[in-house]
């Protein structure tokens, strides 16, 4: 379904251990390119992605590492939300997460959704 919108929430559940992880950033980071707006949206297993040092555990050639991966979308203007439940389960607070991660709610996710974006989930 075509919205005219130009943004993109790309929903994440997967962790580490899964190549989806480095697919779903690589999405996110060819929306980027496209001239979306684009954020990351992280839950379950995902939030590992983003704790610091956890994202340099995965690498799915031929795609680029994920570490590589996630830096390039944060420089680029993504925006990279992590769940709350899902942080907190973990006993990981914000000076556990990559800078610039905002632990924030599905509400955000939810506006993007009402304005329009498109949304894919990995």
């Amino acid at each position: 379904m075509a919205t005219g919108s130009d943004k993109l929430v790309v929903v994440m559940t997967n962790g580490i251990a899964s190549e989806l992880s480095s697919v779903g950033f690589t999405i996110a980071n060819g929306g980027l390119t496209a001239g979306l707006q684009v954020s990351v949206f992280l839950t379950s297993n995902a939030v590992d992605l983003v704790r610091k040092g956890g994202q340099a555990m995965t690498h799915v050639p031929p795609l680029d590492p994920l570490a590589a991966l996630i830096a390039d979308f944060q420089a680029r203007g993504g925006v990279i939300w992590a769940c709350p439940p899902c942080v907190k389960a973990r006993g990981y607070g914000p000076e556990d997460l990559l800078d610039g991660v905002v632990i924030q709610g599905a509400s955000a996710m939810h506006a993007e959704i009402k304005a329009g974006a498109a949304v894919v989930s990995f």
